[in-house]
């Protein structure tokens, strides 16, 4: 069996119908969806009608919580969040927040006799940024189950999104796997006299798992296969005056970096990790 796994398309509907027509043409047998339909672009109620018809298993990220709750203390916020909150959850209707409030947190199964594990950002959070720069215990925590896990095995294989950049690691014989972004791809390692063309970033990003679904033999191939989509950036940016962070939206579609890459660097540090060096 083949299976599609997509994330964070960020209501970017060019880019989500760029990467299904793909995805069709590779004639795979089911999507799914690691969250975080909504948010950032002006086109979330066309991505979360596709969503809906196309994937069979969506679960739920941190943006479709965030933009679908009541927030009791919008009235203390500065001025920039409530600005997003409303004008975000204005996009979507109650049955679309809704829908995104009763999504799944986690889903499993086990394929040519590994345990596969799905999750937004971490088994016990979904707005928690772990990235293939942090230290090999903070990753093993990424196979251990938790209350919003559907089983309390250790997974063998951990498949998550969140980041926005595309990685895949080996540590105790595991694999963990970050699928990147469909609508919002970008890289935060970054060096302007070492970049390669920024195109190489931008693309919409999506991951294939390929092998024997259901089974828990270790008797059939599994592949794991990273594809990266051209769409037509520009043209998802013809409605950017909606958008009332337009500076911002544009500006991470383009370039393929992160808004407050301030932020980025400072997490670098607490690593241990010179950005200046890098």
């Amino acid at each position: 069996m083949k299976i599609a796994i997509i994330s964070d398309i960020h209501g970017n509907s060019e880019a989500l119908k760029a990467t299904l027509k793909d995805i069709e043409k590779r004639q795979v047998d089911k999507i799914i969806c690691l969250g975080d339909t909504i948010a950032k672009g002006v086109h979330p109620k066309e991505c979360l009608s596709l969503i809906r018809k196309k994937c069979e298993i969506v679960l739920q990220g941190n943006c479709d919580v965030y933009f679908s709750i009541e927030h009791q203390n919008i009235d203390e916020m500065d001025e920039l969040k409530q600005k997003r909150i409303k004008w975000n959850k204005s996009l979507i209707n109650k049955e679309d927040r809704e829908y995104l409030l009763s999504l799944p947190f986690s889903y499993e199964f086990y394929m040519s006799g590994s345990l596969v594990r799905l999750f937004h950002a971490t088994p016990t959070a979904n707005d928690i940024a772990i990235a293939n720069v942090d230290k090999i215990e903070t990753k093993y925590q990424m196979f251990l189950p938790s209350e919003n896990t559907q089983s309390q095995n250790i997974a063998d294989v951990v498949i998550y999104g969140h980041i926005h950049h595309p990685y895949m690691d080996k540590i105790y014989n595991k694999t963990i796997i970050n699928v990147g972004s469909v609508g919002n791809s970008f890289e935060v390692i970054r060096n302007k006299n070492k970049d390669s063309d920024v195109l190489e970033t931008t693309k919409s990003n999506y991951l294939m798992i390929e092998g024997e679904y259901g089974s828990r033999e270790y008797s059939s191939d599994i592949s794991f296969q990273f594809i990266k989509v051209p769409y037509d950036i520009d043209k998802e940016l013809e409605d950017e005056n909606l958008n009332i962070e337009k500076e911002n939206y544009r500006f991470e579609l383009k370039q393929g970096m992160y808004r407050d890459m301030a932020k980025i660097n400072e997490n670098f540090k607490k690593l241990g990790i010179d950005v200046d060096k890098i």
